[in-house]
Order: structure tokens, then sequence, then C-alpha cells
């Protein structure tokens, strides 16, 4: 099973009092206290006795909040470690104001085995931060040949199936994978995209790429497994999952499924709702899969995560050795970090922009992803995980990758003014993160 944070012995029971508790999963929005013990939340409501808690006054203007998920990471280990590890990712992750994360399976060796798995949640365990989530290949070494044992792999703690970096090409594997994972209650996340009108592209096909002189990755190579997966979704009655969604045309074919009672949710990342393709240059940190697209698909994003047919925000975070970064843009691997931009993004761009609320957000990446992938959290109720995220909306932030815990520092973000941080993490109920930089440090301690 996935790793839990369990309280020290003896620790005392937390009480956050006084703060703007936002938990759309049971329709709260208001100042509440909140009763942490035992690992669990205990009590929410209002005035609640202290009894023998630690207090943390929670100062005013930041917001308590179930534990954010973020449903697509990837965390390199094992097989790559010059590039991350499973303990600085999680080091990444609470310092981005997650307290779990979802890893792809694409490590070497590919994750398809469940002995690989239950070395993940070993390592996690080890590290002691983020509960950690894996997701298992679909196909034995994500060649797209072979499927899984999908059953073994839900059994050893995997919380999905995916062979994400690769698409499951082949609508018949697609088919059997949706069939044979909804006997085990756990979704199919696909990367999305036909190889064939991929090709050897580099950056999304249009104007800049041409200027550039880059090959392009038309919008098409998305839409049109995006529909594929959609249909597959009724037929089998199958969960789909739609990762890094990037194009309308791919939320075009979301909207019509679930108009029609599909099972697909979909998920979109800040770099796809913050850029566009006209912002590209020779710098490799700005190119990723899918790439950076038009405006006007970018302005659909905005509009499905406004008018609630995207379901969550992930990160997508790939982290990559400046080494490995520091070729030609053809000749470089794809992606960037995103945990510890992620918030800052999503304050700034979303909610000060008027665009969506508080409550909003919190479902796109806490509610949403824990029900997607059927994980404990999401929520506040008592009896929930006592994992807890505390916002600072209104803090200004400066992305310097100079301080990221991340090991990697490919994101085309350096330097950027943004409104919003995270102010602390709370995991069973043990402070594991507090930002020094928000006013708020005082309130909190590590213990």
């Amino acid at each position: 099973m996935a790793t839990r944070s369990t309280p020290a012995a003896g620790q005392p029971p937390v009480l956050l009092k006084g703060g703007r508790v936002v938990d759309p999963a049971r329709g709260v929005d208001g100042e509440c206290d909140l009763l942490l013990r035992d690992g669990v939340v205990a009590e929410t409501g209002r005035d609640l006795p202290v009894d023998g808690a630690r207090v943390i006054q929670i100062p005013d203007g930041l917001v308590v909040c179930p534990g954010l998920i973020d449903m697509h990471v990837h965390l390199r280990e094992p097989g790559q470690e010059y590039k991350e590890t499973i303990a600085s990712g999680t080091a990444a992750a609470v310092a981005g104001g997650f307290t779990g994360v979802a890893c792809m399976p694409n490590t070497v060796p590919v994750n398809d085995h469940a002995g690989i798995t239950s070395m993940i949640l070993r390592k996690a365990a080890e590290a002691g931060l983020a509960h950690v989530y894996p997701i298992g290949a679909v196909t034995a070494g994500s060649r797209g040949e072979q499927m899984t044992e999908i059953g073994a792999l839900r059994d050893a703690g995997c919380v999905a199936i995916s062979d994400d970096g690769h698409p499951v090409a082949e609508a018949l594997m697609m088919r059997r994978a949706l069939e044979y994972a909804s006997m085990f209650g756990i979704p199919v996340i696909n990367h999305c995209e036909d190889p064939s009108l991929k090709g050897d592209g580099a950056a999304h096909e249009g104007h800049t790429a041409a200027v550039l002189g880059l090959r392009g990755i038309p919008g098409a190579a998305e839409e049109v497994m995006v529909a594929r997966d959609v249909a597959l979704s009724e037929l089998t009655g199958g969960a789909v999952h739609i990762a890094h969604m990037s194009v309308a045309g791919s939320l075009r074919a979301v909207r019509s499924g679930k108009e029609r009672g599909v099972a697909v949710t979909c998920e979109v990342t800040p770099h796809h709702f913050t850029l566009t393709d006209e912002q590209l240059t020779y710098d490799t940190n700005w190119k990723m899969n899918p790439p950076l697209r038009g405006s006007a698909d970018r302005d659909a994003m905005l509009e499905g995560l406004a008018d609630g047919s995207i379901d969550a925000i992930a990160t997508d975070h790939a982290p990559h050795h400046a080494d490995d970064k520091a070729v030609e843009f053809a000749e470089a691997p794809f992606g960037i970090i995103g945990l510890e931009t992620a918030i800052p993004l999503v304050l700034d761009r979303l909610l000060h922009s008027g665009r969506i609320s508080i409550g909003r957000i919190v479902e796109l990446l806490a509610t949403n992803p824990a029900r997607i992938l059927g994980l404990p959290g999401g929520s506040l109720a008592p009896g929930a995980p006592a994992d807890v995220t505390v916002l600072a909306p209104d803090a200004a932030t400066r992305v310097r990758k100079d301080t990221f815990r991340s090991q990697a520092r490919n994101m085309p973000f350096e330097g950027w003014q943004l409104r919003g941080a995270v102010a602390a993490v709370l995991i069973g109920g043990r402070t594991v993160y507090v930002n020094g930089d928000v006013g708020a440090a005082s309130a909190f301690d590590k213990s």
C-alpha cells in the first residue's frame, strides 16, 4: 500500500486555531478550528477547547486546506538518481505544498513489477516526507507489447496504471487495459499522443517552430488519441484519465464524453495554462511534452479550469540533469520541474486574476486528485488523514532555483515575481515544512 505518515509516539494533539478553512468536499469556507489527533482529523468547529493540545494560531490571511496531491510526478528512482531521488523529490513536494505525490512508472527499470513498486514505497517510507502513490506500467517495459500483471501491481500499492512518457498507441491494448483496470477499481492514465503524427517533433507545430527551424508536433497528435480513449472508455466502462492535456480539441472531446456519462477525467499543468509557444526560444528549459501550444489552446485550458471541465492541476514534475539539457534543442529531453513553482503560479495566475476561487483551486489540487485515484485525503472531515496544507495567497514569491529542494533546476520561471506561496505543510499531524519567508514561521514548529 502507499506510504502513510504515522504520528510519533506520544505526540500531543495539534489544534490549528482561527484559520480560514477551505474544504470543498464538505462545502466549508470560513474561519474554523481543526483538531488533529493520532494522525487523523479528530474534530472541526468554532472555538474548540484546547484540552492539552499544541496550539498553532493561524495568522490572518492564511488558508488551511486538505493536503494537496500532485497526481503526476516523475521521481526518477530507481535508475536515474542523478536526476532526482525519492528523498529529494518528496522534499521538493512538501516545500511545494504537496502532502502526496503519484509517481509515474518510467523509471529504470520501469515500474512494471510488484517488486519495483515495493522498493519505491520502502524508499518513500525512509524519506518520511510526502506520501508516495506509485503508478504501475500498462505494458511490460512500457513497450506496448504485453500487458503487465495489473492485479499484482494494484496489490503492491499502485493506484493507477500508465505508460506515461509513452502513449498506449495500440487501440486494442488500451481497450484491454481499461477492461482489466476496471476489474481492480483503478484508472488508466494515458499520455495521449499519436506517435505517427508526433514523429521527431520538438515543439508545437506553428509559426514559432517554423521561425526557429524546429520540427513541429501538431495539436491533432494529442486530440485524436484523446477522442479514441474517450470512445474506448465509453465502450468498456473503464475509467480513463487524460494526462497533461494541452489543446482545445482534447478538451472538446473530454467535455463531449462527460456529457454522455463517460468515465473520463483530465488534468492540466501550470505551464500549459501559463505559457505559450510564442515565448519559445532555443533554451531547452522551455522544451516539454506536450509542447507549449498557441494562445487559443492556452485560453481553452483556462476556460476549462474555470467551468469545471478540467478535473485536476498536476505538475508533470520532470527533473533532468543540467548536462542532459545542455544540448541542441532537438536533442534535449522533454520536461521541466514543477513541484516548487506550482502554487505561486496557480495563485498568481488563477486566483488573483479572478479566474477561479480558492475553493476551486483546492478542488483541483486536493479533492479531485484524491477522488480520481481513490486516495485517502482530499478533505478535512473527521476521520480523514491529518494532512494539511496552509497557503499564503498574498505572500510575494520570487522564483529562485537555487532555493529548490529538488536536485534539478530545469524550468523557465527563474526570477518570476508572483503573488502566492505555501506557508506550511503538516502530514499525519506533524509539521514537515515551514516557509520562513511569509511571516508565519513563529506559529509553526517541525515537531
